[in-house]
């Protein structure tokens, strides 16, 4: 199953800097690991934001809800999920 995922990511401001620091290394490390393992083939930046276009290739609405929320700043995001379907008029379908 494929999603087109949103992310917004909104780190408090008061957030503890070595806490932020920790947070966001430990999402890379987690996200590129989804990204090896085929989960998430794609992410691209949103430019200007801290923001992120994603797709995702997983196998439920269950495996989904786990991999976002097992995202280290998963508690600073506003994410919206958009799950996707083959177009009839792809060449590659």
């Amino acid at each position: 199953m494929l999603f087109h995922v949103r992310m917004d990511v909104n780190i408090p401001d008061d957030l503890d800097p070595d806490v932020r620091a920790d947070t966001v290394v430990r999402e890379k490390a987690y996200s590129q690991d989804l990204q090896r393992s085929g989960k998430w083939p794609h992410i691209w930046r949103i430019v200007g934001e801290y923001s992120n276009y994603s797709i995702f290739d997983v196998e439920s609405n269950d495996e989904l809800h786990m991999l976002l929320s097992g995202l280290p700043l998963f508690p600073y995001m506003d994410i919206k999920v958009t799950p996707l379907a083959t177009h009839p008029s792809d060449v590659n379908a």
